[in-house]
């Protein structure tokens, strides 16, 4: 993956006034976005989506947003193993300056039968995305170099 690329994966985005599907776009580690009945948030990390200034400037919050990821496993003997890391963020109501109360993103790692999960997070990807790598046997490790960046999907 060059350090110029776009990853657009599929999602669902939920709140009171419903679901619909989403897309999800990163640009390699440094942008998010998602644009949600028409109006599209964006930011550097996934617990700091924003609209823009035109659209009326205020954080994504109080809603859930999920996708799913390839992410394969590569073996200590160098075979590699497909898996699939589902997303979940969970933004909490807005606070008086719009931000959300709360933040919990959680992955899971679906691998060789188990499920590995990152527990609750922050909007940290990466954080998280450690607290997976830290449960998978020794000697494995993501495929995909960089897995997907803080701001990345």
């Amino acid at each position: 993956m060059s350090s110029e690329s776009t990853e657009v994966r599929t999602g669902w985005y939920r709140d009171r006034r419903g679901a619909e599907a989403v897309a999800v776009t990163a640009e390699s580690g440094r942008r998010t976005a998602v644009r949600v009945r028409g109006v599209e948030y964006a930011g550097t990390r996934l617990d700091a989506l924003t609209a823009a200034e035109a659209d009326g400037g205020l954080p994504l919050a109080d809603c859930v947003l999920e996708w799913d990821l390839p992410l394969p496993v590569a073996l200590a003997d160098g075979s590699v193993q497909p898996a699939t890391l589902c997303c979940l963020l969970a933004l909490g109501e807005p606070a008086s300056d719009g931000t959300p109360e709360r933040v919990d993103l959680q992955l899971t790692l679906h691998w060789g039968g188990a499920a590995y999960e990152s527990g609750l997070a922050g909007g940290d990807f990466e954080q998280a995305l450690d607290r997976v790598r830290r449960q998978l046997p020794p000697g494995t490790r993501f495929e995909r170099a960089g897995a997907p960046a803080a701001a990345s999907v």
